[in-house]
């Protein structure tokens, strides 16, 4: 009795707004040009990675100006923002610390989380300079890449993880396990 009140209460409150959407026009029919805009999607193989370059060096300014005031200037993260360096040989241990450096699989989610949430304040607003020259400065801090290394759609998928090999692939016969294709 307690559910079908429940489900006729719910249906009451969801039905006006779904008969009035028609009567206001509210939204749009999404464009293929709408879909394509939002597909920004990032594969490990480094499908769906833009145009453009940059550095470590480069980045140390980005950093300083865009992360640092949440990641701290050496990554060491500070309240509720994580930290981004660090952590490499604590997974297996009672308090492992999960980083950029010690847990991320691939080089190139980086970029997409970056890409995608970063700055909070303002997500999506960087140039795909501006988050390459990012990710080769986390990637730097962390060890991974030299500070002139330069990073590309080539070589950031290239790009080994110290954590590439730690992840375990589901055993459930359910589900396929698709394995990255190589770097480009």
């Amino acid at each position: 009795m307690l559910k079908t009140t429940a489900f006729a209460a719910l249906l009451l409150i969801a039905m006006p707004p779904m008969a009035l959407a028609g009567k206001y026009h509210l939204g749009k029919i999404a464009t293929t040009e709408d879909i394509r805009a939002r597909d920004i999607t990032i594969l490990p193989d480094g499908s769906g990675l833009p145009q453009g370059a940059g550095t470590a060096k480069e980045g140390r300014t980005i950093y300083a100006q865009q992360c640092a005031m949440c990641h701290g200037f050496k990554g060491e993260g500070s309240g509720a923002y994580p930290k981004l360096v660090g952590g490499r040989g604590t997974l297996r241990s009672a308090n492992p610390t999960l980083t950029v450096g010690s847990y991320w699989p691939y080089a190139t989610t980086l970029w997409d989380y970056i890409h995608r949430a970063m700055p909070p304040q303002n997500p999506g607003s960087l140039s795909a300079h501006d988050i390459y020259s990012l990710a080769a400065f986390i990637l730097f801090m962390n060890g991974i890449i030299k500070e002139n290394d330069e990073i590309n759609a080539k070589t950031l998928p290239a790009v080994k993880m110290p954590n590439r090999d730690g992840f375990i692939p589901d055993p459930r016969p359910d589900i396929k396990v698709v394995k990255p294709k190589s770097p480009k």
